[in-house]
């Protein structure tokens, strides 16, 4: 199955921001254990690199794991040389799609406009990160007229909610501190509470 297939397929994409590198298997083993199957480790967290290698030699092809928060396109070739299947980005950058499709990565910019959506897919990206994403209304209102455009809201997103975003038209769906608050010190119990919070997001989808 082609990585973006694999994206589609799980839908969720659990951000990681700002994880120490140390810590980043155990935080990616509890949110596997929910059933999180997709990974984004951001660019500007503590070694990134690091974090995606560690991550990736651990699933092997149990977990697709990108980069995030990729802004030039040296960022772009060093993640994917680290072993990211996948680039996301919170800005349109066209050198950046360009880079990441030639290497043979999922291009995943981040726009928020009709237009920027829209020349973003133009361009060739694989899916279009809707940031911030307000509201389910504003994801359909973009489907309307877009409907050719697979669209991932990122932000703000809750198992309350998220059937709302997947009804509207999302196709996929980034979840930062709602899945892991790396603010908060890393402790048996924390990991445990990623776990639940994962598999009440997953099951959230699985209802419908």
């Amino acid at each position: 199955m082609s990585t973006l297939s694999q994206i589609t397929e799980n839908k969720i994409v659990a951000i990681l921001r700002g994880v120490p590198s140390a810590q980043i298997v155990d935080v990616a083993q509890a949110l596997h254990a929910g059933g999180i199957r997709v990974l984004e480790i951001t660019m500007n967290s503590e070694e990134p690199l690091t974090a995606i290698r560690k991550v990736t030699e651990v699933f092997g092809d149990g977990m697709v794991i990108g980069a995030g928060t990729v802004l030039d396109t040296a960022m772009a070739k060093a993640a994917i040389a680290a072993g990211a299947k996948f680039v996301l980005s919170p800005i349109v950058e066209r050198d950046v799609i360009n880079v990441t499709k030639d290497l043979g990565a999922v291009s995943i910019p981040g726009a928020y406009t009709p237009t920027e959506i829209y020349s973003a897919f133009q361009w060739g990206a694989d899916l279009i990160k809707v940031f911030p994403a307000t509201s389910p209304g504003y994801i359909r209102e973009l489907s309307g007229p877009l409907p050719q455009v697979p669209l991932l809201p990122t932000g703000g997103i809750t198992p309350q909610n998220i059937n709302d975003y997947k009804e509207a038209g999302a196709v996929g769906f980034g979840i930062g501190s709602a899945l892991v608050n790396a603010k908060q010190p890393l402790t048996a119990q924390s990991l445990e509470t990623i776990t639940e919070k994962a598999r009440q997001f997953v099951a959230a989808i699985a209802k419908r």
